[in-house]
């Protein structure tokens, strides 16, 4: 009985954290702000997803080690992903002007 309520409860609120990407994918002004918005909070509705599916099922179902797989392949991937973005619109100068210092993303030497 109490799992089910937990297991409820994490699933609603991995639910609420993936609509508010939606959202903000749709509502914020510029890519640095949208990929902020997709990576953040997607990631960890979805881990809390995954943990209230493993709840529901149990540690001795077949499936759980499926899940745990995919929270880390998400947790693997996401940051990745997400820096590569923001090298992408760095180098093609698509940031919203004054949102950042033009040497915060230099690689060269600094004193």
């Amino acid at each position: 009985m109490i799992w089910d309520v937990v297991s409820s409860v994490l699933l609603v609120t991995g639910s609420v954290l993936a609509l508010t990407t939606a959202i903000g994918l749709i509502r914020f002004p510029d890519t640095l702000s949208r990929m902020h918005a997709a990576t953040k909070p997607q990631t960890f509705g979805l881990l809390l997803i995954l943990t209230g599916s493993a709840i529901r099922l149990g540690s001795d179902h077949i499936d759980v080690g499926m899940l745990v797989l995919a929270a880390m392949f998400a947790l693997i991937t996401a940051p990745v992903v997400a820096h590569r973005i923001g090298r992408l619109v760095y180098q093609e100068q698509r940031a919203r002007d004054g949102l950042m210092n033009p040497d915060d993303m230099e690689s060269g030497n600094r004193d």
